[in-house]
């Protein structure tokens, strides 16, 4: 494939129902950013797009807990979610939204082009209605139980706990959010996007990167776990999925008497990238089809693992219907970042949130975004600790970095009158270092273009450790008195490199890498012109300061306190909110036979992280039983366990296994879950009343 003129890079659009944090920057923002950096140092010619999410269930449901408007939702987090990003040094050349009028314009204009190619199927289906409420209820109003994994609060697309994607009518027991009470099924009429027609087309593009007999992309690029995904869908089979909803706020169906109707999300947001690029387009005077419909634009999305299916099947196959777009060449999704050895849960406040942070560690920029890029969830879920935040900032950006970057300032305003140093006497062996800095941008260039992001990182910090290490090692210090020619040489080949990473670690650490080619009067220099001399012989110096201080214990411990007692306050106003189930009558809780039983074998079942398959001991006999509680529970540690079984629950297959009873589990608001146990001397099969 020849080399693309142009590059169209998205991260996934934020919902605007919420700030944003670590988790967020780590999986969809910081990676795109670094790479759209790279691209540009390289020259090349880039459009990075993004915009707030402002429709969908999420919105309307903190907007009634909140007690205001969808709109003053949207417009609250909207501008907070741009600040944060500017103010972490997220370049987007253009960051909109898709409650804007020229958004739902251009996403109707598409539904109705689809429309008219005969694209959609229209189907009236029975879908759940709240008669509390008056209202067809959403995906994310119905919860219940996952009839894949068995956890008790999936939502009505998806099971946040295995990462099902599901259809409300497939929960167990499903609940309305708005009036607790079951839900009914009533009749309403929506238009679908019958996936399994695309399915050989996506096979072919996702699998062998073709369109027909073009090569759009090479699978051989494709991070494993994508791949995977996607041919876990395919090979599952595909099924038609609604492209409109009831509701009231969103881009509304732009058919006559279809008040009430609006786009899905899906198939709303993804379009927000096209409008995004519509409306810079506009203001810049350019022309936006260059990027979205022209053969030499490569397409790259940024996403996190959730979103996997809708920018890899669904968005691909309403480009391919449309059929003047071009397809997405890499989705370069990412695994989860964890906090402190848990999930991060915005509901129960357990979360670093990107605006707090820029408030309270002002000029620490940088050194968050050096921390989650050397953490970055590139193949499997990372962990952001503080301590971790504490240990890479004081030993490796203030102790190998700025260290470095200081020395070599303070012994060339000591020593040379404040200007950076001559050739000197450049000994055997000095050009080998300065060798390392070519073979640094090579290397690094490579593992960014791999989407290698963390091993990128870390060949630019080796750099910091090779001068480092020379100027240690050679003590110019020392040379200038007994070699002054030589300490010279010293001095001049660790100015080279103090430049060089000027260059290297910009697309990481824009604030700092300003910082260190401004030591020399430089704003930028291109990313292949790094080699050689970079810095003139008596180019004045400017003493940039102490490029990190030292964090201390301290601030761990608060950090840490916060986030607890931030979830505490949250678990207790969940405790407080969760209403109790409707009230049943005794004949109908009698019908339910509850055994005390013991777990006497335990084990994972395979290609499920939160699956274990359990044998437990009721006295008569012993229950094949598969419980959703894997990612609490190793199967060693619960051998032996005393347990309630729910005895009489009919049979049913998960993952292939038939579940003959389900254990009885306490959840707390964190989603912690503890066992609901007998006392240790309690017969086997005992009744529980």
């Amino acid at each position: 494939m020849k080399s693309p003129a142009r590059y169209t890079v998205t991260s996934a659009l934020p919902y605007a129902n919420g700030p944003l944090h670590i988790g967020h920057v780590a999986g969809a923002y910081l990676p795109a950013d670094i790479y759209v950096r790279y691209l540009r140092s390289k020259g090349k010619e880039v459009l990075f797009i993004c915009g707030s999410d402002e429709h969908g269930a999420a919105i309307t449901l903190r907007a009634k807990k909140e007690g205001i408007s969808p709109r003053e939702i949207v417009d609250k987090y909207h501008g907070l979610l741009e600040k944060s990003f500017r103010d972490l040094g997220i370049g987007f050349d253009v960051y909109h939204r898709t409650s804007s009028k020229e958004h739902h314009e251009f996403a109707g204009d598409f539904f109705l082009k689809l429309l008219e190619q005969k694209t959609f199927e229209e189907i009236s289906s029975e879908q759940y209605y709240d008669e509390e409420f008056g209202v067809f209820l959403a995906d994310r109003y119905i919860t219940g139980t996952c009839p894949k994994c068995g956890n008790e609060k999936a939502y009505g697309d998806q099971c946040e706990k295995c990462g099902s994607t599901l259809s409300p009518t497939e929960l167990i027991s499903p609940v309305s959010t708005l009036s607790g009470k079951s839900p009914v099924l009533r009749n309403t009429l929506h238009w679908y996007l019958p996936l399994q027609s695309f399915e050989e087309w996506l096979r072919k593009f996702i699998l062998e990167g073709k369109d027909g007999e073009a090569q759009v992309h090479d699978p051989s690029e494709w991070k494993n776990h994508v791949l995977g995904q996607c041919k876990s869908w395919l090979d599952g089979g595909l099924h038609a999925r609604a492209m409109t909803r009831d509701l009231d706020w969103g881009v509304p169906v732009p058919l006559p008497g279809m008040e009430g109707k609006v786009l899905y999300v899906w198939l709303d947001a993804p379009l927000g990238y096209i409008t995004a690029t519509k409306h810079w387009a506009s203001e810049k005077s350019e022309d936006w089809e260059k990027w979205w419909k022209s053969d030499d634009s490569r397409l790259i999305h940024f996403i996190g693992k959730d979103n996997i299916v809708f920018h890899c099947l669904i968005f691909p196959a309403l480009l391919k219907a449309h059929g003047s777009y071009i397809l997405p060449y890499n989705v370069p999704a990412m695994e989860f970042m964890n906090l402190e050895g848990e999930k991060i849960s915005t509901s129960r406040e357990w979360a670093v949130w990107i605006h707090e942070y820029l408030e309270e560690f002002p000029g620490k920029e940088d050194v968050l975004r050096y921390v989650l890029g050397s953490l970055m969830p590139e193949q499997k879920d990372s962990e952001f600790t503080w301590a971790d935040y504490r240990d890479k900032n004081n030993n490796e950006l203030a102790d190998i970095l700025g260290n470095f970057v200081n020395r070599v300032v303070v012994l060339s305003e000591k020593y040379y009158d404040g200007k950076s140093p001559s050739k000197g006497d450049f000994s055997e062996g000095f050009g080998e270092v300065l060798e390392s800095i070519r073979r640094c941008g090579e290397n690094c260039g490579n593992f960014i273009e791999g989407f290698r992001f963390r091993d990128a990182l870390s060949e630019a910090m080796n750099l910091a450790r090779t001068g480092n290490k020379f100027l240690t090692e050679k003590e110019p210090w020392k040379l200038v008195k007994s070699d002054p020619g030589k300490a010279e040489a010293v001095l001049y080949v660790c100015t080279q490199i103090t430049a060089a990473l000027g260059v290297f670690l910009e697309p990481f650490m824009p604030f700092t890498a300003a910082k260190l080619l401004g030591i020399y009067g430089m704003n930028s220099l291109p990313w292949d012109e790094v080699s050689g001399e970079l810095v003139a012989a008596g180019t004045a110096i400017q003493n940039p300061g102490i490029l990190f201080a030292k964090v201390e214990e301290s601030v761990v411990e608060e950090q840490i306190k916060k986030l607890t007692a931030r979830k505490e306050t949250a678990n207790k106003q969940s405790l407080e909110v969760v209403p109790v189930n409707p009230a049943t009558s005794y004949e109908e809780f009698s019908k339910m036979d509850l055994r005390s039983g013991t777990i006497v074998h335990a084990e994972k079942v395979a290609k499920a992280k939160k699956l274990l398959q359990l044998t437990v001991d009721i006295g008569t006999e012993k229950r094949n039983v598969v419980s959703g509680i894997a990612e609490f529970f190793s199967p060693e540690e619960i051998i032996g366990k005393k347990v309630c079984l729910l005895a009489n629950l009919a049979p049913r297959d998960i993952r292939g296994i038939l579940s003959e009873g389900m254990i009885l589990m306490a959840e707390a608001p964190d989603g912690k879950l503890t066992f609901v146990s007998p006392a240790e001397d309690t017969l086997n099969g005992s009744t529980i009343r």
